[in-house]
């Protein structure tokens, strides 16, 4: 019998606002995916066309996510480990294994392995990488049309010049981060 394993992976920890989205991955290895990497390192035109081939040829694929809320109330680290584990969970093909980028492991009903830089490393956390990232960018553009004038389409909830300049101008909108600093300092102030 193969053994199942799945890649887990990580977007939207940095950002003042927006979720934290997790992705888990099981490739088949009978239908390989060429160019596979950390999303980071790859063009927003090729994250595209790879998480299209991901999403068509993987045996499994789940995303999960810790909206703000989340983050707020148990931290960023807590509510990435919780958006990895809903989105291993979510996995239609229960995997025997899930390789995590990181040094930190969600709690698994599977065994699991912390891999630092996996995602430039091993294939099926490059995949995850690419699919929370993508998903997660998408979310952020759709964002942007509902609270216009934060740039969220161009930085992705990221502290930006531009972002920090719109949070000072307009405010603080309910997808914010409150517990992250630059958000928190003008929670003070008002």
């Amino acid at each position: 019998m193969v053994e199942h394993i799945c890649g887990v992976d990580e977007a939207g920890r940095g950002p003042l606002a927006g979720p934290v989205m997790a992705a888990a991955v099981i490739l088949d290895p009978f239908n390989p995916i060429h160019g596979l990497n950390d999303s980071k390192k790859l063009s927003e035109k090729r994250r595209e066309q790879l998480y299209m081939e991901i999403r068509a040829k993987a045996l499994a694929c789940c995303v999960g996510r810790a909206e703000v809320e989340e983050i707020d109330s148990i931290n960023i680290l807590q509510a990435s480990l919780l958006a990895m584990r809903r989105a291993v969970e979510g996995l239609a093909i229960m995997p025997e294994h899930a390789l995590v980028d990181g040094n930190q492991l969600p709690r698994l009903s599977c065994t699991a392995e912390a891999i630092i830089g996996g995602d430039g490393l091993v294939d099926c956390i490059g995949a995850a990488s690419i699919v929370a990232k993508v998903t997660r960018d998408r979310e952020m553009i759709e964002l942007d049309a509902i609270y216009p004038g934060y740039g969220f389409a161009r930085h992705k909830g990221y502290p930006t010049r531009m972002h920090l300049d719109a949070l000072a101008q307009q405010g603080i909108t309910e997808i914010h981060r409150r517990s992250f600093a630059p958000v928190r300092r003008l929670l003070c102030e008002s």
